[in-house]
């Protein structure tokens, strides 16, 4: 399993964001995108999701493009982005089940994966309100949870640590080592340090990975 891109071009408006971008990440891996505002963080994380297309370059997952099946690539992926994608009238249980049931989950199989997700994310007690009665914490918190509900082989997290205290921040640290473990890989954009050991890093709008 392995995720590539090649000669990847980025372009926003009238301005390029990066060009001639190349880089591969295999099972287990993460990389940790840094850079200002407006770098192409984010624009960079909706491309390899498939919500922009690249002025050029191709994205690769073990070795084929993408494009070429862009279903198949969504069904592998989980992008969170600043938006936590909460349904305000729905419960924090139902906003959980709504997404384990859409991926074709049995409903017994669903409720049980749900309660083990919201019991994770410290959200037990809150199961039954309303999203729009949660704090920012918690719905970052219930956005992370989903996580543990729809399994998938890559994880493009912007900014996961909005709104999260220390106990959270080390919570998602937890989901990512373990995500990690499994063979799963990470890419990650934030401004602050995150709990992602060994994780590569990508300096935008240089370019440049280490």
């Amino acid at each position: 399993m392995a995720l590539a891109v090649e000669g990847l071009v980025c372009i926003r408006g009238e301005r390029q964001l990066f060009h001639d971008l190349d880089f591969r990440l295999a099972s287990g891996e993460a990389l940790l995108l840094r850079g200002p505002n407006g770098s192409g963080k984010s624009s960079l994380l909706r491309l390899l999701a498939g919500f922009l297309p690249p002025a050029a370059g191709r994205v690769l997952w073990d070795g084929m493009a993408v494009a070429e099946d862009a279903e198949a690539h969504r069904a592998r992926l989980y992008y969170l982005g600043h938006q936590d994608a909460i349904k305000p009238q729905l419960t924090a249980e139902d906003n959980l089940l709504f997404w384990a049931r859409l991926i074709g989950q049995p409903a017994a199989e669903a409720a049980r994966q749900t309660a083990a997700a919201l019991e994770a994310a410290g959200l037990h007690r809150q199961r039954r309100l309303p999203g729009r009665y949660l704090s920012a914490g918690q719905k970052r918190r219930l956005a992370l949870a989903r996580l543990l509900v729809t399994p998938a082989a890559l994880w493009l997290l912007d900014e996961p640590t909005n709104a999260l205290d220390s106990e959270a921040v080390a919570w998602l640290g937890s989901l990512l080592a373990g995500h990690r473990r499994r063979g799963g890989i990470v890419l990650l954009a934030s401004h602050v340090p995150v709990p992602l050991p060994d994780a590569r890093v990508l300096d935008l709008p240089e370019g440049v990975l280490a």
